[in-house]
This record gives structure tokens, sequence and C-alpha cells, in this order.
């Protein structure tokens, strides 16, 4: 799943910046409510991945199932704890 194809699907335009406080609102409730009920394990972590960014990612415990998936998002998590200490 594309990170353009998610921004465009769940708030309507290719800009984030655009974004109104809320479309994001809107937004975000219908990702989250489309990743409750998302099986495939790539597209959900897709959508946690831009929730994380988004600052409203469920927690790990709650969001994966299997601890092979909890590892990958927490290492996720740490690249972009890195990425934003690099500015």
């Amino acid at each position: 799943m594309d990170l353009d194809d998610q921004i465009r699907r769940f708030f309507g335009t290719d800009d984030i910046t655009a974004i109104s406080p809320a479309v994001l609102e809107s937004g975000l409730e219908h990702m989250l409510v489309e990743f409750g009920l998302e099986k495939d394990r790539g597209r959900r972590f897709a959508m946690w991945a831009l929730l994380v960014m988004l600052d409203s990612a469920p927690d790990l415990d709650v969001a994966f199932k299997s601890a092979e998936d909890r590892d990958a998002a927490r290492d996720f998590m740490d690249m972009i704890d890195r990425a934003g200490k690099a500015d």
C-alpha cells in the first residue's frame, strides 16, 4: 500500500499539509475503522505506520497480535525517532 494512496484515500488530497482539522479527524476515524477490519498484514502495517506519523496509532499490543509484527513496529518507531533527531 503506497503512502500517497493512503493519504488520498483517507484524506481526499495529495497534500497532507493542506488537510483541515475536520478532514484530518474524519480521515483518522475512517483509517482506524478500516485498520480494525483489515486482515492483510502488509496493509495493516502500512495503515499503522501512517497512523504513527499522524500521532494516532493504537498501542502495539492492541494493533498487532504477533510478536514478529510488534517487533517490526518497534523497529519502525525507532527508525522514525532516529530520523527526527537527525534534523
